[in-house]
């Protein structure tokens, strides 16, 4: 009776929306409810994940954040059990429900299995399969008749191998998930058919894949602008010319143009930087005025040896020019070189013949009271990158 008395006046004070059995605090009512009306009795995404599929406690804290509690134990362990079944390693699996915690409650034969089907029956790997879907998870929200299906038909017939699209989509998965008949399908023919190489394309798309999934009229753009500065539609740079202007549009590449005169480069040195290294313009002004004043800050190179040797652009100040010029200064400090290296030779050297050249030959003259050095020695004799 009293039980009765309650839950018929408590419904004066919850709105109606909002009255069912769900949303009200259990303490309200007796022990009847079943237990989907109380999901407390359902275990934790923690402990689930913890203990039933081994993933790392810190993969499982970090997930059980964002969806703490299973409304369907079963979905989730069929979805996991499916995608380990597949190949899918621990790594691959926490890295898919990090992404998307919600297929913790997806329906595997609905949602995930048909997904992994269509690139099975296309002939993928297991190891692609995995590859490709734990880099990017939003593929197994994309429809398969509209999205993923098409998509993989246009790479399969643009690129002709399995190898070739798997290496596509390792690289960006945007190219399930975008359009492709209307932004790389017109993209790749056009620039066939200005007469730029097939092989040429194709080392554009694995180097920038992103590039074909601009706009068609951003890529006409961007070859005109090419050809009338001057880029010749034969040379291998031209397909990156392209490139560096289909990043920025007409504001962005003022701005840029003003940039390289501000720090004192001519207008002659602009087009020639362009023309020689138009991959150069891609970098920040941040970083090629750093790398311009650690270059010239050395007193060993000019304003027109970068001009000549327009790739420094693409090099790290910190991994590359600061260690490489430290060891040249001790070295010349010490007579032990008469004369720097000329700036080609200091950035194009891989890590291991730069110590080859300039630091194991002086290594027991310069000894250990030079801690850079000998840093670099050791770094050298590991074969660790610095």
């Amino acid at each position: 009776m009293i039980s009765h008395f309650v839950r018929k006046n408590l419904a004066c004070f919850i709105p109606k929306q909002i009255f069912n059995s769900a949303q009200i605090p259990c303490f309200f009512f007796s022990s009847s409810s079943s237990p989907e009306e109380q999901p407390a009795t359902s275990p934790t995404v923690f402990n689930f994940l913890l203990h039933k599929h081994n993933f790392s406690p810190e993969a499982a804290e970090r997930i059980a954040s964002i969806y703490p509690r299973l409304i369907n134990p079963e979905k989730a362990d069929s979805v996991l059990s499916f995608l380990k079944e597949t190949g899918f390693s621990h790594t691959q699996l926490e890295k898919i429900i990090r992404h998307r915690p919600r297929f913790l409650s997806a329906k595997a034969d609905v949602s995930i299995k048909p997904k992994i089907k269509i690139f099975q029956d296309l002939g993928f790997s297991s190891a692609d399969i995995c590859s490709i879907i734990s880099n990017d998870p939003a593929i197994l929200h994309m429809s398969v008749g509209n999205n993923i299906k098409p998509s993989l038909s246009v790479l399969k017939n643009l690129l002709g191998s399995n190898y070739n699209v798997a290496r596509i989509l390792k690289l960006s998965a945007w190219f399930v998930t975008s359009n492709l008949e209307t932004t790389m399908v017109p993209n790749f023919e056009f620039l066939e058919s200005v007469g730029i190489p097939r092989d040429r394309i194709l080392l554009l798309l694995h180097n920038y894949p992103r590039t074909f999934l601009l706009k068609p009229e951003t890529i006409r753009r961007s070859v005109y602008k090419a050809e009338e500065m001057g880029v010749d539609r034969n040379s291998k740079v031209f397909i990156y010319a392209v490139r560096a202007l289909s990043s920025m549009s007409n504001d962005a590449w003022e701005l840029k143009l003003q940039g390289f005169r501000d720090i004192g480069f001519s207008e002659s040195d602009i087009l020639e930087i362009f023309m020689k290294a138009p991959s150069s313009f891609v970098a920040s002004m941040v970083k090629i005025k750093k790398i311009t004043e650690v270059i010239l800050g050395t007193g060993k190179y000019t304003l027109s040896c970068i001009v000549k040797n327009p790739v420094c652009f693409s090099c790290s100040v910190e991994k590359r020019y600061k260690p490489r010029f430290r060891i040249l200064g001790i070295l010349e400090s010490r007579n032990l070189i008469e004369k720097w290296p000329g700036l080609g030779e200091v950035y194009i050297l891989t890590d291991d013949k730069f110590f080859e050249k300039f630091v194991r030959p002086y290594s027991d003259v310069v000894g250990d009271d030079d801690t850079y050095v000998k840093t670099s020695l050791v770094r050298g004799k590991r074969g660790i990158k610095y």
